[in-house]
């Protein structure tokens, strides 16, 4: 397939995503649709071109692993493991329902395809390092991959973690930093300035990669370049709209946690559906 059709699906199965994701919120009623829309192209990019991984062997010996360490952003696994066929779409309308097997954050022991449990946030980081560890130590070729928010930045436990992982020179771990600019209580730069980001993380010895993350194209290049770095991790910058694709959503914290209701989610499945369409 010719690169510029393997962008093109991907882009497709983008808008499907956060139409997925907008449907399951909002039948649910809570949930966090910001920072899981920023984060569909980045996710869609991973599970449908990046990623090795067996959806009917969720623990295959060689699969890439995958740690969601900003756990709220759950929808949007959810919805990429349904796509993945990990499991049968029809769960995707029991979002955060009692018995449910998608809860409001990943359970790696309810759901299919879920690497590790994750929410409290800057713990994804150290548990990625410790497996890609583990896989350098077995000889294994896996890679680990993880998502952060530029929020989740702020906890200390990330940056300890940083430091282990290019102090061992963990060139199978693969960091991607949702970069939207907003977390729950308002602007990074304003909570706990964070720049200059990309200078820091190749202070800590990173290799480090910065994009749009909206761009398919530059996020496939840039897992590419991944591939072919050895002798310290890889981090990928990748700056995002929060709320992207929802017009009313974008740009505004305020719908980091916040479900649509009425009018307003019948207007943001609307937008979608006529992208998706």
């Amino acid at each position: 397939m010719e690169r510029s059709e393997i962008i093109t699906k991907l882009q497709k199965k983008a808008i499907s995503i956060r139409y997925e994701i907008i449907k399951m919120i909002g039948k649910a009623g809570s949930g966090h649709p910001g920072g899981s829309l920023s984060s569909a192209d980045i996710g869609v990019a991973l599970f449908f071109y990046q990623m090795r991984y067996q959806a009917d062997n969720p623990k295959w010996e060689k699969r890439d692993r995958f740690i969601l360490s900003k756990g709220h952003a759950a929808p949007l696994l959810y919805a990429l493991l349904a796509q993945a066929n990990f499991f049968d779409k029809k769960h995707l309308s029991t979002f955060r329902q009692y018995k449910s097997i998608l809860q409001g954050h990943p359970a790696s022991y309810l759901t299919p395809g879920v690497e590790v449990s994750t929410g409290s946030l800057g713990q994804g980081l150290s548990i990625a390092v410790g497996i890609a560890l583990a896989g350098k130590m077995d000889k294994k070729s896996y890679n680990v991959y993880t998502l952060h928010g530029d929020g989740e930045l702020d906890e200390g436990q990330i940056w300890e973690s940083a430091m282990f992982a290019s102090h061992k020179k963990l060139d199978n771990l693969c960091a991607i930093i949702d970069r939207n600019h907003l977390q729950i209580d308002g602007v990074t730069e304003v909570v706990m300035a964070l720049e200059p980001l990309v200078q820091k993380w190749q202070a800590f010895g990173w290799h480090t990669i910065a994009i749009d993350g909206h761009n398919i194209g530059q996020i496939i290049s840039a897992f590419d370049e991944f591939l072919t770095i050895k002798d310290k991790p890889t981090v990928i910058i990748a700056k995002t709209v929060k709320g992207k694709g929802v017009s009313f959503m974008e740009n505004k914290a305020k719908w980091h946690g916040k479900a649509p209701k009425g009018e307003l989610l019948k207007k943001a499945l609307k937008e979608l559906s006529t992208k998706k369409d």
